[in-house]
């Protein structure tokens, strides 16, 4: 339980109102409830003012009963081998609670950049379908060509703007991606209320996003079998994008969302050892490895359509490629 509950729940058992509690502490209303949601901490002064009123020690208002030690322990060490010391990043409650809030905002955005990337091509697949379609609604290859080249690069370079407008309002926090923090007293507890409110709905975003993804074939194959020869694949075949843009977009949202609990708790992919192998210069090398051969593979062969499989299998292959590395470091 952390400090704001234990408020709310002694206010509640002495029969206070919050204009009550506020009247004896010398504060505002709002101030109180701030400290009950969370959103601000009360200064020593306030705890121990708080502490007489409620007849409860200054130790139970402080201990957090979510940790089992004290909420003041030594900061965890940082566990780098060899080389420079990464500086630690100190993160108060105002500013956990920015950054959720921004991310919250953000990961919308950038989801829908996502979801037009996905949809862009829909237009000329269409166009094309019409073209070679016999009736009296028929376009010119040329034409056909050019109007779907124009709405997908018009969509492309929405997603473009997107990603550039929102994901820079990210950029003061990239530090949580690749570097240590430390979190100010109660900071962990709040993160972690938000993070258990989240989850319902991040599970469910999930087995939804997942499912329309699995599920975005059927179109297709329906529209198949019905006409193979018509316009039915090709509806069949845009129906099938939508589906998945929409799925991806469920998915990349929430994933987003997700992942700002994980930075600031240091869970999941940005626990502090994670993020020691991210900045490692075999991360730098590697992938810059990939990258030199993608562009020089697609620029010798110009078959661009074949030489993005150089990204998954790169992506399968870092994994055992670190483990071997650290493996011969330790050696």
């Amino acid at each position: 339980m952390i400090l704001g509950d234990k408020i709310t729940n002694l206010r509640k058992k002495a029969g206070w109102s919050q204009e009550e509690l506020a009247h004896q502490l010398g504060v505002s209303r709002q101030a109180v409830s701030k400290w009950e949601s969370g959103s601000s901490i009360p200064d020593l002064d306030k705890i121990l003012r708080l502490s007489q009123l409620f007849e409860v020690s200054c130790d139970y208002l402080l201990l957090d009963e979510m940790e089992p030690e004290l909420p003041q322990a030594e900061p965890e060490p940082v566990p780098i081998l060899d080389g420079p010391q990464v500086p630690v990043h100190h993160i108060t409650l105002e500013q956990a609670n920015t950054y959720l809030d921004t991310v919250r905002g953000v990961a919308s955005k950038i989801a829908l950049g996502v979801f037009l990337c996905i949809l862009s091509p829909t237009a000329l697949i269409y166009l094309g379908g019409l073209s070679s379609e016999e009736g009296r609604f028929t376009l010119s290859e040329p034409l056909a060509g050019g109007v779907g080249i124009l709405v997908m690069l018009a969509l492309v370079s929405a997603a473009v703007a997107l990603f550039l407008f929102f994901g820079s309002r990210l950029t003061p926090y990239e530090h949580l991606d690749n570097q240590p923090v430390e979190l100010a007293y109660g900071v962990d507890g709040v993160v972690k209320k938000r993070q258990a409110e989240y989850q319902t709905t991040h599970l469910m975003l999930l087995v939804v996003g997942i499912t329309l993804c699995i599920l975005s074939l059927a179109p297709l194959m329906v529209a198949v079998a019905i006409d193979e020869n018509g316009m039915a694949p090709i509806i069949g075949l845009i129906l099938m994008f939508v589906i998945v843009a929409v799925g991806v977009f469920l998915l990349v949202r929430t994933c987003i969302i997700a992942g700002s609990f994980q930075r600031l708790l240091e869970t999941g992919d940005y626990t502090r050892e994670h993020k020691r192998e991210e900045n490692s210069p075999l991360t730098t090398i590697y992938w810059g490895l990939v990258l030199a051969i993608y562009l020089g593979w697609s620029f010798w062969t110009m078959a661009w359509d074949r030489t993005w499989i150089v990204w998954p299998v790169a992506a399968v292959l870092y994994a055992p490629v670190r483990s071997i590395a650290g493996l011969l470091t330790k050696k």
